[in-house]
């Protein structure tokens, strides 16, 4: 189950939308500080909306986020264990591996 998020999808919208259309382009802080909300949330909005849009090539989008995303997610069957999407973990210390595990032999 996620997190609660902290503001609603409609108030990150709007928030996003008045920076993209505003010239010249305002001071984050001070347009976070007019919306009530923090200037790192504001600022992490717009760099996501970017990428969505294709204008940054330095971080995944919100499509590709959800692609990988189960590979790190916690499900009730694997009793409290991310899943590792089909890749074995391999041990080089008997100690520290649990039953059943592969281990790797170091040179």
């Amino acid at each position: 189950m996620p997190a609660p998020r902290k503001y609603q999808l409609e108030l990150r919208e709007r928030a996003v939308r008045m920076y993209r259309t505003a010239e010249p382009k305002p001071v984050i802080r001070r347009r976070a500080e007019e919306l009530g909300v923090h200037h790192e949330a504001l600022r992490n909005w717009i760099r996501q909306a970017e990428a969505d849009a294709g204008e940054r090539g330095d971080m995944l989008t919100t499509a590709e986020r959800e692609e990988l995303a189960p590979c790190g997610r916690r499900t009730p069957s694997s009793s409290g264990r991310t899943r590792s999407c089909g890749r074995p973990r391999l041990f080089s210390r008997p100690s520290c591996a649990p039953r059943g595990a592969m281990l790797i032999e170091r040179w």
